[in-house]
């Protein structure tokens, strides 16, 4: 139990001399106060221990924990010993959390969709598939790479009149295209050391890929039936200047989003590309009018020389005929030529007063002005029946 003037950390009172507190500093500080790191309260209570104190009390205690011995406190309440002590449970400890942190750097994991490319002092030693792997550090270092994830660069995106999208056709004309690349990675060593930037480098090589075929191609098909034929032949392209440059990449497919003229002269694009759609549809209106005219012209020919066919032929067997009755009446007149004289005679002269009106002069009777009525039997016919 403390003395009436001593507080509860064992300190002296305010009489003099005495060395309860702690050695020098429970002497007079020459200013009417006693020392040891004790403050008197006001109101005449407890003291207060100082900062400096409490310091080398935690300084003691941690000193214990790490295998060293206590400071403790000499005859005049000084602290004792050196500096830290570390025995053999402290570097037991420490080589527990060293191992530790060596296995931490030295495992680690691989994703289904990575591969990584294990390094030993910086050059290649071996490719990871997904699971956990071990590269004991720091011999051997690795890189993941993500060889099954689709990646994209598009190119000519990003506004109206791009320079990255602005290229010359065949024909001397200027098309805006935006396009885009789809790749992955196939070989991850190659990818990681034959390409210093794989994005730039793979960007740089399908634009300049996109300019080789639009400069040998003409405008129109570019904008509009082409596309499709353009898009293989870019992937084919960059496939090939890529494999060229052993980088590890695999081109999936190009998506030819747009090719347009550019924005400065659209407008004025429009107005030709409507134009010439007027033209082609005249055109088609012209020649759909030829071939039908034509049609009907060779029809009207054909018709023509079927009908001079016919003719031919209708005069050629008339002709034939005559030449058969004739060569007949011929025989038949070598046989009998008085008969077959006046029958001739008789057969021509029905042909000719046979359609006309007739009047027969009798110069027998009244001494030649007799005039004989023609009674017409066949009319006489007609009118009988007709009565009828």
């Amino acid at each position: 139990m403390a003395g009436p003037s001593g507080g509860p950390w064992g300190g002296g009172g305010n009489s003099g001399g005495g060395n309860n507190g702690g050695g020098n500093n429970g002497g007079d500080d020459g200013r009417g106060n006693r020392g040891g790191g004790r403050r008197p309260d006001d109101n005449g209570g407890p003291q207060i221990p100082e900062i400096d104190e409490l310091m080398k009390k935690g300084q003691d205690q941690l000193r214990v924990l790490m295998g060293g011995r206590g400071g403790g406190t000499g005859q005049n309440g000084t602290g004792g010993g050196g500096g830290p002590q570390f025995g053999r449970g402290t570097v037991l400890l420490g080589l527990v959390i060293a191992a530790v942190l060596w296995a931490a750097a030295s495992f680690y994991t691989v994703k289904p969709e990575e591969q990584s490319v294990e390094l030993f002092l910086g050059a290649e030693y071996r490719v990871a598939n997904s699971g956990l792997q071990f590269a004991p550090w720091p011999l051997v270092t690795y890189e993941k790479l993500p060889v099954t994830r689709e990646q994209n660069i598009d190119i000519g995106v990003g506004g109206r009149g791009s320079e990255a999208g602005l290229m010359l056709t065949g024909d001397e004309n200027i098309v805006d295209i935006d396009f885009q690349v789809v790749w992955n990675i196939n070989d991850p060593t190659k990818y990681l050391f034959n390409l210093a930037d794989p994005r730039q480098t793979i960007g740089a090589v399908s634009e300049s890929a996109m300019r080789e075929i639009i400069a040998q191609s003409r405008l129109a098909p570019v904008l509009n039936r082409d596309r499709g034929v353009i898009a293989s032949r870019l992937e084919e392209l960059i496939q090939s200047t890529l494999d060229s440059y052993n980088s590890g990449v695999n081109i999936i497919r190009v998506n030819f989003d747009k090719a347009d003229p550019p924005q400065q002269v659209i407008d004025s694009f429009r107005e030709v590309q409507a134009a010439e759609q007027q033209r082609d549809r005249l055109e088609k209106e012209a020649d759909a009018y030829a071939a039908r005219v034509l049609a009907e012209a060779r029809g009207q020919a054909a018709q023509t020389l079927e009908e001079a066919e016919g003719y031919r032929a209708r005069v050629v067997n008339e002709a034939e005929g005559e030449a058969s009755r004739f060569s007949a009446v011929l025989g038949e007149y070598q046989k009998a030529p008085e008969v077959t004289r006046k029958r001739l005679y008789l057969e021509a002269m029905e042909d000719v007063l046979g359609d006309i009106d007739k009047i027969i002069l009798d110069d027998q009777v009244g001494g030649g002005q007799g005039i004989v009525p023609y009674l017409p039997l066949n009319e006489l016919r007609r009118s009988q029946s007709g009565g009828q």
